[in-house]
């Protein structure tokens, strides 16, 4: 089976597929009296269709590597956030939105544990994805009326390999 390549988390690399929610890439800004910085509107949260912005907390295993990558999912109605909450590094596999992606438009990052990802309501991607230990991550997405989770499932003969980057 063919491997995805996995790639450097980076706002532009990234851009196809959503936002990279990082203030070592953002500008800042202080406010109340200079005591803070704000890390401003690093993310558009899309909640479309009369939803509300929900906030989780998403627990998640680490899987077997190399993993063959057979599903992903889009959510047509709402952006959804994932920011770390223990600096783990994680996989982020992702195709652009649009009609039923096939294998061969996958792309894979690996995401600093300092660099939250907002996938763009309809964005295709694979669950979350823990490397190191059982994660912890803020999932920023969106609530209400309507089913707004598409999976896709490639059978056995065109599903990629995911190995667990060095």
């Amino acid at each position: 089976m063919p491997k995805l390549k996995v790639e450097k988390l980076t706002k532009e690399g990234f851009a196809p597929f959503g936002d990279v929610i990082s203030k070592a890439e953002s500008d800042h800004f202080l406010i109340n009296g200079g005591s803070t910085r704000r890390y401003h509107d690093l993310a558009k949260v899309e909640t479309l269709e009369g939803g509300h912005t929900l906030i989780n907390i998403f627990e998640a295993t680490p899987l077997e590597y190399p993993l063959s990558i057979k599903m992903v999912e889009r959510h047509p109605r709402g952006s959804q956030a994932f920011i770390p909450m223990q600096g783990r590094p994680y996989l982020v596999v992702v195709a652009e939105a649009g009609e039923e992606p096939k294998p061969e438009q996958l792309r894979a990052f690996i995401a600093r544990g300092d660099q939250g990802v907002n996938y763009h309501a309809g964005t295709w991607h694979h669950p979350v994805l823990a490397l190191e230990d059982v994660s912890d991550f803020l999932v920023v997405d969106r609530g209400g009326k309507g089913d707004n989770c598409d999976e896709v499932f490639f059978g056995t003969d065109t599903s990629y390999i995911l190995e667990k980057p060095e």
